[in-house]
């Protein structure tokens, strides 16, 4: 029979609300509940952003999958004294997203499109948009069923590499050891073996967000 679980790694930064669902979780179970980023973001300079022969005014569209894609897109865009034209249009992954984005633009001057959640739902949008021209600012590890979708049916579509996920250093942690370790991307896990290379589970349980983050805990 496994262990009672008492110490938790949430693979996160802590949250600042304090009414979090984990520090509502913690006190329920008497949990000791650690927060600690594996992983960071890293945004693309101007010049590695040109090594990639993009102009942003070329496209008619911008898929936007995330807030580090809004973020470091038009913190290029601004670098590069670019000015997007108002009846560019706008596909975003959520509401989450879309509302995001009026940090940098006027909603209703623009064409925005929301999907429901994930980058597949975007599709049928895409759908009714054949003639655009798309660009899709994303990190250097993005999930491809969309651009895969839209490659394969002759869209016009340019991934443009805006940031880069790397390894957070986690040398000051002298050892890994607690009863549940949560996991929410792939990358994290990666880091975990980078920091910790001799890591070995043993009686830990691991918990993870999402099938591509599963797939890499069981690989």
């Amino acid at each position: 029979m496994a262990s009672k679980i008492k110490t938790v790694m949430i693979a996160q930064a802590k949250p600042t609300d304090e009414n979090s669902p984990y520090f509502a979780l913690g006190k329920k179970w008497n949990l000791k509940m650690e927060f600690r980023n594996f992983i960071r973001i890293e945004g693309h300079s101007v010049s590695e952003f040109r090594k990639q022969n993009l102009d942003p005014l070329k496209f008619t569209a911008v898929i936007l999958t995330s807030k580090h894609a809004v973020d470091h897109y038009f913190r290029i865009c601004k670098e590069m004294r670019i000015e997007l034209p108002p009846d560019m249009k706008y596909f975003c992954v959520g509401e989450t997203t879309a509302k995001y984005l009026q940090k940098y633009i006027t909603i209703r001057k623009r064409k925005l499109f929301v999907g429901e959640k994930t980058a597949e739902d975007l599709i049928d949008l895409v759908k009714k948009n054949t003639k655009d021209k798309y660009i899709f600012p994303c990190g250097n590890l993005h999930r491809t069923e969309l651009t895969n979708y839209m490659h394969q049916n002759g869209y016009e579509l340019k991934e443009a590499i805006v940031y880069q996920t790397v390894p957070e250093d986690l040398t000051d942690m002298k050892e890994l050891k607690f009863d549940l370790i949560c996991f929410f991307s792939p990358s994290a896990i990666d880091s975990l073996f980078k920091n910790f290379p001799n890591f070995e589970q043993g009686e830990t349980r691991v918990a993870v967000f999402g099938p591509t983050t599963s797939k890499a805990a069981i690989d």
